[in-house]
């Protein structure tokens, strides 16, 4: 199968998910139980990732999920090719009910995500890209999504996004809602002293990334730490929209599939950054 033919089954995949996230999101009261690392877990989650894996499992592509994360790095490094996944991306915003979370799929071959799907249920706005096919934005009910069995006809329903020219006024840097750090803050000042004016748009998940894809904004700092699956769609999304996706340190691409998940500090960019 060509990288095109795996989209629209991920995009399919990422809706179902978000219907399941809802039935969740829904209920007056939902339990919050506590992951190792202390981040929070919902059955939310857990319902998504169980319905990803149904969808994708037919591809016969390994999937990297944060919700099935234990795969020896022995093994995964002789995967050409692997899914990368969060089923529910910003769970401190589902529990907070701001509606700020997202489902995240991707594809990555060779460390480089080359298909990304980001959905946002509760708006019902659905992000995807893939290698050489740019990047697209399609704001449509679940049940019209799920009708529509053609690549073609998603697509001019669909609007394409791009980064904006930079250079503008104000410069716009999006940052996260739930995870500020003191480089972040430090950074911001900067760009205060740089430019004539600035605006900081807080956004929660992986919507940080589509900010600068879509054109809201100019770069989207990431001073603090994230791991594989929380930017491996967006990654894929926001390169065929035309930004840039780089290390905080060297300047040098964000990998994937590496032994340590944890990714390095980063910036999403427009180029004017």
């Amino acid at each position: 199968m060509k990288i095109l033919d795996y989209l629209l089954p991920a995009m399919t995949a990422a809706v179902e998910a978000g219907r399941a996230i809802l039935s969740v999101y829904s209920q007056a009261e939902f339990a919050v139980e506590e992951k190792f690392d202390k981040s929070p877990l919902t059955l939310a989650d857990k319902k998504a990732h169980e319905t990803i894996v149904a969808h994708l499992s037919r591809f016969e592509i390994p999937i990297l999920s944060e919700e099935g994360r234990s795969i020896e790095y022995a093994t995964r490094k002789q995967w050409p090719y692997m899914w990368v996944v969060d089923p529910l991306d910003g769970t401190k915003e589902f529990i907070k009910r701001n509606g700020e979370f997202t489902v995240n799929i991707a594809l990555v071959h060779d460390q480089h995500p080359v298909l990304g799907v980001i959905y946002v249920p509760v708006a019902g706005r659905l992000y995807f890209a893939a290698q050489g096919f740019g990047a697209y934005v399609l704001h449509l009910s679940d049940a019209a999504i799920l009708k529509t069995e053609s690549l073609d006809a998603i697509v001019g329903l669909s609007c394409r996004i791009s980064v904006k020219a930079g250079g503008g006024d104000p410069f716009t840097i999006v940052g996260s809602r739930s995870h500020a750090t003191p480089e972040l803050n430090a950074y911001v000042e900067k760009k205060r002293s740089e430019h004539r004016a600035v605006d900081f748009i807080s956004a929660g998940s992986s919507l940080k990334i589509c900010q600068v894809a879509e054109g809201r904004a100019d770069v989207y700092p990431r001073l603090g730490p994230t791991m594989e699956w929380d930017t491996a769609a967006g990654h894929a999304i926001a390169e065929q929209a035309g930004a840039l996706v780089f290390r905080s340190d060297t300047g040098g691409p964000l990998l994937y599939n590496k032994e340590n998940l944890l990714n390095p500090w980063f910036f999403v960019s427009n180029g004017n950054h």
